[in-house]
């Protein structure tokens, strides 16, 4: 006997022979992972996915070094007043109230504040510095003077760049306007770009918005604290909305695959001690729950549903023939702890090929994912197998009644009859039938290069308007009132033309070269496509932005850069240590530190972009910036850290891909060599999942869903949950297919046995994992429909096809048989 036969018939007959301290093993195992319950945290957002990246190390450093700048944007609070016209006399005193209101309360910590309405009444009277004083301005003054002193304003830059883009300067109108709030520093308030859910800001954000809300108007509060909220509210309300709704499909198809109230009890309970051991896993890993992680709950208790009804199944296919209940599952349960085996072992591959990504949560996902399928295995492999058969034993000894115990596809079921279409196209054309969907597949899989790849904060955050539906569901499960994404919207909407992106160029080396600033006014030239620019020179903000600036308010520095001025450009070539300290000496000091160290040793140079300039465009445009300087450079900012996101995301899928396949591929050959003495049938095991993958490709391009965070693992998970199909079956003819039995008949067992318990746990598992479409956030619905799609093609791949790449396996397996009895010399 093999040592895996070994193996397997010691923890089967620890199965039937002690199931009680199987039971109790497992129960105590279950307290121990309650534990770690208590110890979960959560994590969501877009900062999560951005670490350890070269262009994020760089936006750091930046933050780090170039404080003043960050500080200030990073610790404010924006007010976006919409109305017909924001620049009429009620509208301007609405603002300058909130402004009030908000500088009034002293726990907001309000440094400052500045508004369009502000400015206007700057305009009316210069004198007015404070809040108070710009109201009585206001009050005082005429709806004709307010228009006047809108026309005067109009010429500052800063004040239209606070307006929608539909102001218009001689009818003095516009629809929307945006003030600015300055927090005093908070704590750390920046660092990794987008948005996470520890921001100092949240706290001091929500209580602005009830300061606000008491004032008539319509004014909105917005600002990064309010996104972290959202993040961290869309968590539990999506888990909260997606749990339960998985756990009622799957309850209305366990009713109808097990069809018996104790059957239907004991997967109940297995289900739950999976999640307990998962969730439990979490806290005593110390792995925060993350958006992506939501995923994990319908996918384990999806698969689990599936090891169950074939457990059961298979059990009740050995019981309606008359054996007993420890004959019968000793059967059942050697049978199908080695295809559980190697169902569990492709699908954690399949899962684990996502450690291999660069980002932290997609990494996150595939462990736990990896290790909550092992414990899906062990608990249905074991733990059901033990508690069904002490059901049964008590049921006997009390002559307890049992329902529903005839198995799945039996002979002239609907399943049985579906299910068996695959035997008609293997029997009469099973090459044509098996070339014929390889040329679908490639095809599918040519189409589906086109497809997207994104990484957006917007994957993260709840849309704009949830389904009314929503708003009908009780308490817990209603979720909460999102406004962030419909404040973006609005934002881009309406000041598009204010907001286009900026790149930061980070410099690092030694400043005070003679080269140094010419190199940096040289880089601005005929710069690339996307970036402002006026007479083919870039717009920057550099440390030669405050040289400029400083000579023109001062005669004695600007005698100072003339004479160290070689070719009369404006630009000092020499003695660049003395230029640096006559500014860090001057007025200039705080302007001066926010474009270069004090120690000379970095500085930044940022670039605007256009408005309609793609993410792709801006990264591109900033790489070609980036080489234009002769120090060590390199281009950073919100949009390229993205960019960089959605290009490691790409690279994940594909790699996690290669993986998965490559990983999987060697381990169906060894075990089916082990198993069988077939290593063969691992190739052919293979097939319909390679399919699979190529159907699901061509269908995320044609249902426009891109490749982003969640979806990226699709793949790889598609080779780790659709070998389940395939596998089942390839491993049930397997183990009917011998001498004396032909390959007709050993598939007609397996297809119609095996293939219509997968038709069950096809459903049960699609509708499982496709509650996710009810998810708060995009990537979650997105993510449900493509795993729900996988598993429907790995079903009819895996009935349908692999009969016929069963067939045409024998046929060359027999022709080669034949080709070596002939070789061989008759004696």
């Amino acid at each position: 006997m093999r040592a895996y036969e070994r193996v397997i018939r010691a923890v089967s007959r620890a199965t039937v022979e002690r199931p009680g301290a199987v039971v109790v093993v497992f129960l105590a195992v279950t307290a121990v992972f309650a534990v770690g319950l208590g110890n979960i945290s959560t994590d969501a957002g877009t900062s999560q996915f951005t670490e350890d990246l070269p262009a994020q190390t760089a936006f750091e450093a930046v933050n780090e070094e170039f404080s003043p700048t960050f500080q200030e944007s990073s610790g404010s609070t924006q007010l976006i007043q919409s109305a017909p016209n924001v620049l009429s006399k009620p509208e301007l005193l609405r603002m300058l109230e909130a402004q009030k209101r908000l500088a009034d309360t002293s726990s907001l910590r309000v440094t400052s504040t500045s508004s369009a309405a502000s400015v206007i009444a700057q305009t009316l009277d210069p004198s007015a510095q404070t809040l108070d004083a710009q109201i009585r301005v206001v009050e005082n003054a005429t709806p004709r003077e307010i228009d006047e002193a809108v026309r005067t304003a109009s010429e500052n830059e800063g004040f239209t760049s606070q307006l929608s883009d539909d102001f218009n300067e001689h009818a003095a109108t516009a629809s929307a306007t945006v003030a600015v709030v300055v927090h005093s520093p908070i704590g750390s308030t920046g660092g990794a770009a987008g948005a996470g859910t520890d921001s100092p800001l949240t706290s001091l954000q929500l209580r602005s918005q009830n300061v606000v809300a008491t004032v008539d108007g319509d004014i909105t509060v917005f600002g990064g604290g309010l996104v972290s909220a959202e993040f961290s509210n869309v968590v539990f309300d999506s888990l909260i909305l997606v749990l339960p709704a998985s756990i009622t499909l799957i309850f209305v198809f366990l009713v109808v695959a097990y069809r018996d109230p104790i059957d239907l009890l004991l997967g109940v309970i297995a289900l739950g001690v999976t999640l307990v051991w998962t969730f439990g896993f979490l806290g005593l890993a110390g792995i925060a729950f993350s958006q992506l992680l939501i995923a994990i709950p319908p996918l384990l208790l999806a698969v689990g549903i599936d090891f169950g009804i074939h457990s059961v199944n298979r059990y009740r296919e050995e019981r309606i023939t008359g054996r007993s209940i420890t004959a019968s599952m000793s059967t059942a349960n050697r049978q199908l702890l080695v295809a559980f085996f190697i169902v569990t072992g492709t699908t954690a591959l399949g899962f684990a090929a996502n450690v291999t990504s660069d980002l932290g949560p997609i990494r996150e996902f595939g462990l736990v994912a990896a290790v909550g399928i092992t414990f899906t295995f062990l608990i249905f492999g074991v733990f059901l197998p033990a508690m069904k058969v002490l059901s049964d034993r008590a049921r006997e000894r009390r002559n307890f009644p049992t329902f529903g115990q005839r198995p799945l596809g039996a002979e002239g079921s609907l399943l049985g009859r579906i299910s068996a279409s695959g035997l008609f196209l293997a029997r009469r054309v099973p090459r044509a039938f098996t070339v014929f969907v390889v040329v679908l597949a490639v095809s599918s899989s040519v189409y589906g290069l086109g497809v997207d790849t994104s990484f957006s904060q917007e994957d993260f955050l709840p849309p704009e308007e949830t389904p009314a539906v929503f708003d009908d569901l009780p308490e817990p499960f209603r979720p909460s009132d999102y406004s962030v994404t419909g404040t973006l919207n609005f934002l881009e909407a309406n000041f598009e033309q204010s907001q286009g992106d900026s790149v930061t160029i980070y410099v690092q080396g030694s400043l005070q070269e003679d080269h140094t600033l010419e190199s940096f006014a040289r880089a601005r030239e005929n710069p690339p496509a996307g970036v402002v620019a006026s007479n083919r020179t870039a717009e920057t903000e550099s440390i030669l932005t405050v040289i400029e600036s400083r000579s023109a308010a001062s005669p004695e520095f600007r005698r100072l850069v003339e004479r160290n001025d070689a070719n009369d450009n404006g630009i000092p070539d020499d003695n660049l240590d003395q230029i640096y300290a006559a500014l860090l000496d001057s007025p200039a000091r705080d302007q001066t530190l926010r474009y270069i160290t004090e120690d000379r040793r970095a500085a930044r140079i940022v670039y605007q972009f256009e408005a309609d300039t793609t993410q792709d465009e801006v990264t591109q445009s900033g790489q070609e910036l980036e080489d234009r300087y002769r120090f060590g450079a390199i281009a950073t900012g919100e949009t390229i850290v993205f960019q960089a996101v959605s290009d490691v995301i790409l690279a994940s899928a594909l790699t996690s891909l290669a993986v998965a396949l490559t990983a999987t591929a060697v381990f169906l050959v060894l075990i089916y060599a082990i198993l069988e003495g077939r290593p063969s049938l691992g190739l052919v095991n293979l097939v319909p999942i390679v399919i699979t993958i190529g159907f699901l490709v061509g269908s995320m391009r044609a249902l426009d869903l891109p490749v982003n965070a969640l979806t990226a693992t699709i793949l790889s998970i598609t080779i780790g949950l659709g070998t389940d199909y395939s596998a089942h079956i390839v491993h049930r003819f397997a183990d009917e297919y011998g001498p004396d039995v032909t390959v007709d008949d050993a598939l007609d067992d397996a297809v119609r046995g095996t293939g219509s318990a997968l038709a069950g746990s096809m459903l049960t598992t699609t509708s499982g994992i496709g509650v996710l479409v009810f998810a708060i956030t995009p990537v979650l619905g997105q993510f449900g429909v493509l795993t729900a799609l996988s598993i429907f093609y790995s079903y009819v791949t895996a009935v349908f096809l692999t009969p016929s790449v069963l067939v045409i396996w024998e046929r060359i397996v027999e022709r080669r048989r034949t080709a070596v009895r002939q070789a061989i010399p008759v004696q």
